[in-house]
């Protein structure tokens, strides 16, 4: 074996070692990125619930989002939401998966247009009313352009990160095996490091398939941490 190609695998093995011990790291790079923090999901009274409430409940979901909101704005820490809006003319698409169908037939995420917030407040597309505070007054939330199915690959998330300086994530938010997992999966792709909060995503309950634990399987399979939400809250206020 040559010297270089030696000393190449040597140094890899000190790359490979040091990222065992020391994990996914939270620096002055690293933001949170939250999908669909909504009504219709969230709220006892949204469209999802059905689905959904279950898993929010077991999970604690929607407090704990609340306190990532919260220790995310006392550290300054930039929180990128990036949310699931529906127009009149998404509706006139000519084929859907069965998920989309289901939105789409349910009503979800509906907004009277793009450039208008008439109805917005209080409807499924809205905030849950205690993140409010967070997203509407907070100088760290930028909230993005929707995505339209499960992943951030047609809106600006990618864009508004690299622009900020961001090269770390930790994903949260809804739906679990679906948007959380898409937009965990792309930006992966996209090269930037990626950690889920598992307990702050909740996924559906369909007759006897409990899609939180795809889930949990593909977060420990694909994320480089997959945290609880009590232990990324000590990690953001003790680093």
């Amino acid at each position: 074996m040559k010297t270089d190609e030696f000393m190449g695998m040597a140094s890899n093995k000190q790359v490979r070692e040091k990222k065992a011990k020391d994990d996914f790291i939270i620096d002055e790079h690293t933001a949170i990125v939250m999908t669909d923090p909504q009504n219709d999901f969230l709220s006892e009274a949204g469209k999802g619930w059905g689905l959904f409430g279950e898993n929010i409940t077991k999970n604690g979901t929607v407090e704990h989002l609340r306190q990532i909101f919260e220790v995310a704005a006392k550290s300054n820490m930039l929180v990128f939401i990036s949310p699931h809006y529906y127009y009149k003319h998404d509706h006139q698409w000519v084929f859907e998966g069965p998920v989309e169908k289901m939105m789409h037939e349910n009503g979800m995420f509906e907004r009277k247009g793009q450039l208008t917030g008439e109805e917005f407040e209080g409807s499924g597309a809205d905030w849950l009313d205690i993140y409010k505070p967070y997203i509407n007054d907070g100088e760290n939330v930028i909230v993005t352009a929707p995505h339209k199915l499960f992943g951030p690959e047609n809106n600006d998330l990618i864009l508004q990160l690299r622009k900020r300086g961001i090269n770390k994530v930790i994903i949260c938010g809804m739906s679990g095996n679906l948007c959380a997992e898409s937009h965990l999966r792309e930006l992966q792709e996209r090269g930037f490091e990626a950690a889920v909060v598992f307990d702050a995503t909740a996924s559906a309950i369909i007759g006897d398939m409990n899609a939180d634990d795809a889930s949990w399987i593909n977060f420990n399979l694909l994320g480089e941490r997959v945290y609880t939400t009590a232990e990324l809250v000590n990690e953001i206020e003790t680093r």
